[in-house]
C-alpha cells in the first residue's frame, strides 16, 4: 500500500531528524559545561597568581626595608635597586625600573615614604 509506505517514510525521517537533534543538544550540553569548567579553572589560577604575585612583592618590600621601621625609603628603594638580582627579577615581573624616582613616585603615598 502506498498510503502506508508514504507514512512509514515520513515518520522514519522524523524519528532520525529527532536523534539527531537530541545527540546534538547532549554534545552541546557537555561542550558548554566543560567551557564553563574552563572558564572556572582560568578564573582561579589567575587569582593564585595576583596571590604569587602580591606575595612576591611583599617579600621584595621587605627586603629592601633596610631599617626594618615598615617603611620603605627613597633611599633604600635605591639602594635595593642597586642589586642586579633585583632589577632581573623585577624586570621579570614586568616592572619598568629604569627610573627608580619615578618608579618610587608611583608607590609614594605623599610622605617620602612607601608602606
Amino acid at each position: 500500500n502506498a498510503a502506508y509506505s508514504m507514512f512509514f517514510f515520513v515518520y522514519i525521517i522524523v524519528v532520525v531528524f529527532a536523534m539527531f537533534r537530541i545527540i546534538s543538544a547532549l554534545f552541546l550540553r557537555d561542550t558548554l559545561a566543560v567551557a564553563s569548567n574552563d572558564a572556572e579553572i582560568a578564573v582561579q589560577e589567575k587569582l593564585k597568581h595576583k596571590e604569587r604575585y602580591a606575595s612576591k612583592l611583599l617579600d621584595f618590600f621587605h627586603a629592601a626595608d633596610t631599617s626594618q621601621d615598615g617603611f620603605l625609603s627613597l633611599q633604600e628603594f635605591e639602594a635595593i635597586l642597586l642589586d642586579e638580582a633585583v632589577r632581573t627579577w623585577l624586570s621579570l615581573m614586568e616592572v619598568d625600573v629604569h627610573d627608580t624616582a619615578q618608579l618610587f613616585k608611583i608607590l609614594d603615598s605623599g610622605d617620602g615614604m612607601v608602606s
